[in-house]
């Protein structure tokens, strides 16, 4: 057990803790229960929070009980950003989104085994608490010097909008929440983003005071690309981890974009690939980049990690069919849906859209003659068949699953034109 420390500073998985030797050694002692909290401040997790997730997944491999909380009621509340104050959620709508985020945890951490997860809801301990309560046993262990003194709370008190009583007070509820934790489960350790210190520590500091023991707080980096920039967004926004607000196609194809200065470390980060197989994938971007496999490892793994084997086989095989390389005719409607979200598209009548016509529509020529020497020239395609008629016209047969037809100019200019099936 004592391994996993190395392990998670390999995969760049730690940036700021408490006394690392002497976690190091409660981790070779034996299990250690730890907890990371989700706020459920939208309906979905999304790529930071798997960050978190991944940590807790290679804590549970090495033997230690992860402790998932959903904050059933810190999420009405909200950790406070840089700037502008949150927009406060109805109970109706923060207990939805907890029953999501609770099932979006649930696939990616194991609940069988003296290792199994446990989910807990802060709701529990904080719904019923009286104000005289949280200001007599939890509010007298805060300074307000130290509290001021976090940089989100002192960046807002220097801007326009300030800060309320209502964020400011954030970082004691989930200083509770440790010390809950701590007293019922035993835990120890509590996980976070590199953003989060302050309020892990506050924890930490709760803990000593309130009941007289050392525990142990880590953080994750925040994770960026090579040149600097801000990781993790989309063409549609954030890289959500619902399908329904960003689908297994758009995101297995984020991933399947990452530039080559980036991919070993997001391999290393992102996947339970062995340091073998991540040698050898760091080699194939050296010697053969063209081949893009450590892009497709790292595409296929976090969309099975996240969506499920079944949806990457559908979304790569899309992802081929586009091309060329496998049967558009197999694909069903929706993950063909997705695969042509992004793509240029018109619509078109079967039987008088004419392949030219298409072609100008959708901006893959400026016009019909331009059009009608790409197909004379055998660089139009239907479906990925070469066009070889230029006055062919859209037939019912051209029509994929959902009135789709495929359009593509030369070998990588792709659109699309939709006929309505109903």
């Amino acid at each position: 057990m004592s391994d996993i420390l190395d392990e998670l500073r390999w995969r760049g998985l730690i940036a700021q803790h408490t006394d690392i030797d002497a976690l190091r050694a409660a981790l070779a002692e034996g299990p250690v229960t730890y907890y990371c909290g989700f706020d459920p401040t939208a309906p979905s997790l999304h790529h930071g929070h798997l960050v978190q997730l991944i940590l807790m997944r290679h804590l549970q491999l090495a033997g230690h009980r992860p402790l998932a909380l959903v904050g059933g009621a810190t999420g009405m509340i909200g950790d406070p950003r840089m700037s502008g104050e949150r927009v406060l959620n109805d109970k109706e709508t923060v207990a939805g989104w907890t029953d999501k985020l609770r099932g979006q945890i649930e696939r990616l951490l194991d609940f069988d085994g003296e290792a199994g997860a446990r989910m807990v809801n802060n709701l529990d301990w904080i719904g019923g608490l009286t104000t005289i309560d949280f200001l007599r046993d939890v509010g007298k262990h805060f300074r307000l010097g130290t509290m001021l003194a976090k940089d989100t709370v002192a960046r807002r008190l220097q801007s326009e909008e300030g800060i309320s009583f209502t964020e400011f007070s954030y970082q004691i509820l989930q200083g509770m929440d440790f010390l809950e934790l701590f007293r019922r489960y035993g835990c120890t350790l509590q996980t976070g983003g590199n953003d989060q210190w302050g309020n892990l520590t506050a924890g930490a500091d709760l803990i000593r005071k309130a009941a007289g023991e050392t525990v142990h707080v880590m953080t994750t980096p925040l994770i960026t690309k090579a040149d600097g920039t801000k990781f993790g967004k989309s063409e549609g926004g954030a890289i959500w981890l619902d399908p329904d607000m960003l689908s297994p196609y758009a995101f297995y194809q984020f991933w399947l974009n990452t530039d080559d200065a980036d991919v070993v470390r997001f391999l290393k980060i992102f996947t339970f690939r062995s340091r073998a197989e991540i040698d050898d994938l760091e080699q194939s971007v050296t010697e053969a980049p063209q081949a893009r496999a450590a892009q497709r490892t790292l595409a296929e793994d976090v969309t099975t990690l996240v969506h499920g084997s079944d949806a990457t086989e559908r979304v790569r095989r899309a992802s081929q069919a586009l091309f060329g390389a496998d049967d558009l005719h197999a694909l069903d409607a929706g993950t063909l849906r997705d695969a042509v979200a992004e793509l240029p598209r018109t619509e078109a009548v079967v039987g008088e859209s004419t392949v030219v016509d298409l072609l100008v529509a959708t901006g893959l020529e400026k016009g019909r003659n331009a059009a009608r020497r790409t197909i004379a020239s055998g660089g139009a395609y239907v479906n990925n068949a070469k066009v070889t008629d230029v006055d062919q016209t859209l037939s019912r047969a051209d029509l994929l699953e959902g009135g789709y037809t495929l359009l593509r100019k030369g070998r990588k200019t792709l659109a699309v034109a939709a006929t309505p099936t109903d």
